[in-house]
């Protein structure tokens, strides 16, 4: 009888036995029903990790200056109370405390310098928060600002979702640009209604080319965005930008109707976000 082949000696036989065996299959380099027709998946986060959200995709803004919008809550860094990955999903968690002079907290997570892209289509499957004062949002802004004055709204913002809790289920896209701002009320934006948007979870997505800007709740697109083609005053996403995910509390939209502080701690869950490029 013959006897079996041992990789090496007999004293490191388990160690060199495993190096001798074929490699186990490794998983998909992508995760699994994140395949679309016509693009290509570039950068994810399935927040599959019990901890902080991955320091090498997001990054945090902090302050509780107002953000420009008379917003009453202070933005957290590293604080597992306001931003955390539990059960699979990210959590941002706005709450009533009291923190450097402002009554609430909360989380603004940002991927500026870690995920950067000039068009693409982006995918964030969420539930969002309830309750009279909160003002979530999934947004874009770029990151460098080199048109008009260097500032706001010269450079561009675009809504992915914004979300007041005073008026639940509206889900609002928008594009401001110098030429397209709510300042001036002549900002361009569309809304639809998602019954338990505050229930469950839905895809909120965009598609972005040279020519438009696509906005859509799960499958329907519901507002678009055309390019003029005038150039960066109506235009300025001809330039890379990046991912913004947030709770403000109060300010000049989502304190319209008051804040209820009876509703805290509120929670807006991220089961994914999935960036692709289009296939040429």
């Amino acid at each position: 009888m013959s006897r079996p082949v041992l990789c090496g000696s007999l004293i490191a036989s388990l160690v060199l036995v495993l190096a001798c065996t074929e490699e186990s299959p490794k998983g998909p380099e992508n995760p699994p029903g994140s395949e679309r027709e016509g693009w290509t998946l570039v950068w994810y986060d399935e927040f599959d990790d019990e901890d902080l959200p991955h320091s090498e995709k997001w990054e945090y803004d902090v302050g509780g200056h107002g953000w420009g919008n008379e917003e009453l809550q202070y933005y957290t860094a590293r604080r597992r109370e306001n931003a955390r990955v539990e059960g699979g999903v990210f959590v941002i968690e706005a709450r009533k405390e009291p923190w450097n002079e402002n009554e609430y907290t909360s989380a603004r997570l940002v991927t500026k310098g870690k995920g950067d892209w000039t068009y693409g289509r982006f995918e964030i499957r969420a539930k969002l928060p309830s309750g009279r004062g909160t003002w979530p949002a999934i947004w874009m802004l770029p990151t460098e600002w080199t048109y008009g004055d260097g500032s706001w709204p010269d450079n561009g913002e675009i809504y992915i979702i914004e979300h007041v809790g005073y008026d639940p289920g509206w889900i609002h896209g928008s594009v401001h640009t110098h030429a397209y701002n709510w300042r001036e009320g002549t900002h361009k934006t569309a809304q639809t209604y998602v019954s338990d948007a505050e229930t469950a979870f839905h895809v909120y997505a965009m598609e972005w080319t040279p020519e438009r800007i696509g906005v859509y709740t799960d499958t329907t697109e519901y507002f678009t965005f055309h390019n003029e083609g005038t150039g960066w005053k109506v235009w300025p996403s001809d330039k890379a930008f990046h991912l913004v995910l947030n709770i403000a509390v109060g300010g000049l939209w989502g304190g319209t109707h008051g804040v209820d502080d009876g509703i805290f701690p509120q929670r807006m869950e991220v089961d994914y976000v999935r960036v692709y490029e289009k296939v040429e």
